[in-house]
């Protein structure tokens, strides 16, 4: 027995972002965990999803890949949405600071290709990182410190963490230039891990897979001994 009630609202749907071929966005919000409750769909950018349910317990994104913020008017900390079911607030992020989404817009994808540039320092100075159609879980350990204070953005979508292992705050990067942490709503010039953001347009599942574990190696039979006579 479900807690919906009646009919969902949705906002008048748009064209998603892309150029030619481009989709549609859509995405489901739920009052509460695990889908239940009050349900809203949107299409296009929402400022205040607070407007239509009193909160967001989980989320499907049928289509995307999308964008939630904390706070109203795309304001606060950012969550990368891709397609895929998130049916409790743990799956949207690892940070424990906020888990409330208060607005949404559908991220700009352009590119089915991924170039980013990370720089030392604001104003495109110091040390560079070149990043091409790979995601990054450390850094360090490609031989790049912490310390990110300007990017750019040459092509497709990228999501940039606090730390390593696609953990802590996130920061989106859309096609464009940043010339400082402030242009892409960070307080720290602090990265430690990036990634692509998929779309399906592109990628056939359109959200980031994990690598699959590989098996767990089998331990070596000890040789049979015959018994002395």
């Amino acid at each position: 027995m479900t807690e919906q009630q009646g009919t969902p609202d949705q906002l008048p749907a748009e064209k998603g972002q892309g150029g030619a071929g481009a989709t549609y966005k859509k995405l489901a919000v739920f009052e509460f965990e695990n889908f239940r409750g009050k349900k809203v769909e949107l299409s296009g950018e929402c400022k205040d999803v607070l407007e239509k349910t009193p909160r967001v317990g989980s989320v499907i994104v049928e289509s995307g890949p999308w964008v939630g913020f904390e706070c109203l008017g795309f304001g606060g900390e950012q969550f990368v949405l891709e397609k895929g079911e998130y049916p409790r607030w743990s799956t949207w992020t690892s940070c424990q600071s906020s888990y409330t989404l208060s607005s949404f817009r559908p991220l700009k994808v352009e590119s089915g290709d991924h170039k980013l540039h990370l720089f030392e320092n604001a104003g495109f100075e110091g040390r560079k990182m070149e990043i091409v159609d790979d995601d990054v879980p450390s850094l360090w350990v490609h031989g790049f410190q912490d310390r990110v204070a300007s990017a750019k953005a040459i092509s497709g979508t990228w999501v940039g963490y606090t730390y390593p292992g696609y953990r802590g705050r996130q920061y989106v990067f859309e096609h464009g230039d940043f010339k400082h942490w402030n242009a892409w709503g960070a307080t720290a010039p602090q990265i430690q891990s990036v990634r692509r953001v998929r779309d399906m347009q592109w990628h056939k599942r359109g959200c980031y897979i994990p690598p699959t574990p590989g098996p767990n190696p089998q331990p070596t039979p000890k040789p049979q001994t015959k018994p002395q006579p």
